[in-house]
């Protein structure tokens, strides 16, 4: 299932997900022995203090088409950019360890189900998505959080938080190496960067069961991610986010 250039990366950022990860490994590998195109699976080790790093590196004995990063800095962003500049697929999905979204549905995201797109988002919120034992709290505060963001970031998309995404290779080496979040916040940076960078932006329903063990504080951390939205609009400001000679653009 591993050659030079795979049609798929599956990336997934990993902190001390020893309990999590096996049974989601073993439902990504038995999905990906079905099909018939080539894919590879990084996982990004992000600054455990538990056996994380030992489980994926049993699954990397057993199966050669998955592979390990360690990042000893902690911060979810980080990860993620970490594996996705070093995947090698035509299309690069960045995956939550806990397959909140089952891993069937990558599929949606791949030809000839949706081509000709530069960034696709995983979203429980457009027509055809379907949300499964969400607290009704949690939702309400999703909600005001993503009309924040389409107010003073990403304006038009409905679920931009959404731990699914998958990138045209070329379109994440465009992105990734301005992304400056190691954070929760990372999300809407980049989508803000494929904004401005004219690339096409898809929302793609999903199913989405609710995980009861989310990593995710829903009053700190949305606290935390509106002061990165208000970031992303200074860095902008500041230019940051500009083409550069130096990435060969």
């Amino acid at each position: 299932m591993l050659n030079s250039e795979p049609l798929l990366s599956i990336i997934i950022p990993a902190h001390n997900e020893e309990r999590r990860l096996p049974g989601s490994l073993d439902k990504i590998v038995a999905f990906l022995e079905k099909q018939d195109y080539q894919a590879e699976v990084i996982v990004v080790e992000n600054a455990s203090q538990d056996n994380t790093a030992g489980v994926v590196e049993d699954f990397r004995s057993r199966y050669p088409f998955i592979s390990l990063i360690r990042e000893e800095r902690r911060g979810k962003g980080l990860a993620v950019k970490r594996g996705m500049l070093a995947a090698r697929g035509e299309y690069l999905f960045i995956c939550d360890s806990d397959l909140s979204m089952p891993i069937e549905e990558v599929s949606k995201f791949l030809p000839p189900a949706l081509e000709n797109y530069g960034v696709a988002i995983a979203s429980r919120e457009v027509e055809g998505a379907r949300r499964y034992g969400e607290p009704a709290y949690r939702h309400l505060m999703g909600r005001v959080f993503n009309f924040l963001v389409r107010l003073l970031a990403v304006p038009g998309f409905q679920d931009t938080q959404c731990g699914f995404k998958c990138f045209q290779r070329e379109v994440a080496r465009d992105i990734f190496p301005y992304q400056t979040m190691d954070g929760w916040g990372f999300d809407v940076e980049v989508l803000f960067i494929a904004c401005k960078r004219g690339y096409r932006i898809v929302e793609v329903p999903i199913n989405w069961y609710y995980s009861a063990n989310s990593r995710v504080s829903p009053i700190k951390d949305s606290l935390r991610m509106l002061g990165e939205i208000l970031k992303v609009r200074l860095n902008d400001w500041r230019g940051m986010y500009e083409l550069t000679m130096t990435n060969d653009q």
